[in-house]
């Protein structure tokens, strides 16, 4: 509840349609990333949502701008994206422009959150 409230304070500097479509899509992420950290990073503009306080535990970003929305995804180079929403040229990062409710509640969304979370739970298999 305190993070809610602590994300929704700094969503709530951008304009209605980036605050509502970020609400939205903090959502999905929390329906979709079993027990999921959420952590607000102001210097670097952006809640990182991971399952430790490692880099390789990151698994994606919300990046509000006055521009719009972003989803961002740690390994999202590897990540299957047949609907080709991905963009960037990283390494290791890629994201995804959010622009509306609808596809933030997409089939193509929630396949990338599913390819990103086998990702993760692969790299860290490995480590073990």
């Amino acid at each position: 509840m305190e993070t809610t409230i602590k994300a929704e304070a700094f969503l709530s500097q951008y304009d209605e349609q980036v605050f509502r479509n970020a609400v939205m899509l903090r959502k999905t992420l929390f329906a979709n990333l079993p027990d999921i950290i959420e952590q607000i990073d102001i210097p670097a503009i952006m809640i990182a949502y991971s399952y430790g306080q490692k880099y390789s535990e990151l698994i994606c970003t919300i990046i509000p701008s006055k521009k719009g929305l972003k989803l961002g995804f740690n390994w999202g180079a590897e990540i299957q994206d047949p609907d080709k929403l991905l963009q960037g040229k990283g390494k290791i990062s890629r994201y995804v422009e959010i622009k509306s409710e609808e596809q933030i509640k997409s089939k193509a969304i929630k396949d990338l959150l599913e390819s990103v979370l086998k990702i993760y739970k692969q790299k860290s298999l490995t480590k073990k």
